[in-house]
């Protein structure tokens, strides 16, 4: 496995496997992995003969008050668990490598799309996210690229990306992989504190009565909603950000559960925001 940490190294990299006609899948991933990253990864290395993992904080996607400076890193367990998982090149460049001095072009969808869910409190986030994603593209030329379904709103919104900016990618989004008593694998899961960790069940357990829910078939989704949401409000240290139904493609409010609508939560556990989800099938 090779470690780059400049745009030269990748694409020379990446032009000989085209040259040797092989595929290459991309894994964009922000670094402090886990085994959820891990599944994106072994699903590349499974369907593309070549596999290159971004490891890339990027600024651009966290406004002046979130935890860009706190964000957990461990580059060490990150090298790893790539290796483990099968792939070819780490690309771990520094901010200055992907954002030049006077940096001044941006990737943004200007639909509704990007203002629901995460976007009514994180305005600028899915800006930074396309355009980080953008340069990954551009720079490793991927066959594929693999996402995680727990990002169900940026899944949806590169997907649009992709078809808008007429990349010839296939985005492949991989299933939420969880704990084993039920909490989606995040990052952002090292900041709880013991008490912290046993009240964030509430994310993954109002997933379990939305599905139950919808199973014995009902298609309302205030009722839904407002079952989870009540669960939620149990917990003292929960504070719902937001719980809501909405289309899975355009990301727009829908009334009724019916296939493919993504019903989705974020929800801070102490000073921890969490998301999670579910589709109906």
């Amino acid at each position: 496995m090779k470690i780059a940490t400049t745009i030269k190294e990748v694409r020379e990299t990446v032009a000989q496997w085209k040259r040797e006609g092989l595929t290459v899948g991309l894994v964009p991933t922000m670094g402090y992995l886990h085994q959820g990253h891990g599944s994106l990864i072994k699903a590349s290395a499974n369907d593309c003969d070549r596999t290159v993992v971004s490891v890339f904080l990027n600024p651009t996607q966290f406004a002046p008050n979130e935890d860009l400076e706190s964000y957990p890193r461990d580059f060490e367990n990150d090298k790893a668990l790539c290796k483990e998982m099968g792939a070819d090149l780490v690309f771990h460049p520094e901010v200055e490598e992907m954002y030049s001095e006077g940096s001044a072009t941006f990737v943004e969808i200007l639909s509704d799309m990007p203002k629901q869910l995460c976007g009514k409190t994180r305005p600028i986030h899915f800006r930074g996210v396309c355009t980080v994603v953008s340069k990954l593209f551009n720079i490793v030329n991927p066959d594929k690229a693999f996402f995680g379904e727990k990002d169900a709103q940026q899944l949806a919104i590169i997907r649009k990306m992709v078809k808008d900016m007429s990349y010839g990618i296939e985005i492949v989004g991989c299933p939420i992989i969880r704990e084993a008593d039920g909490l989606a694998k995040s990052s952002r899961n090292t900041y709880l504190n013991e008490e912290e960790r046993k009240a964030a069940l509430c994310l993954s357990q109002a997933v379990e009565i939305g599905k139950d829910l919808v199973n014995k078939g009902e298609t309302n989704a205030d009722k839904v909603i407002s079952a989870m949401k009540s669960h939620i409000e149990k917990e003292p240290l929960a504070r719902i950000d937001y719980v809501q139904a909405v289309n899975g493609v355009t990301m727009t409010p829908v009334d009724t559960l019916c296939k493919n609508v993504l019903v989705a939560m974020a929800v801070y556990i102490g000073k921890t925001r969490l998301i999670d989800n579910f589709s109906v099938k």
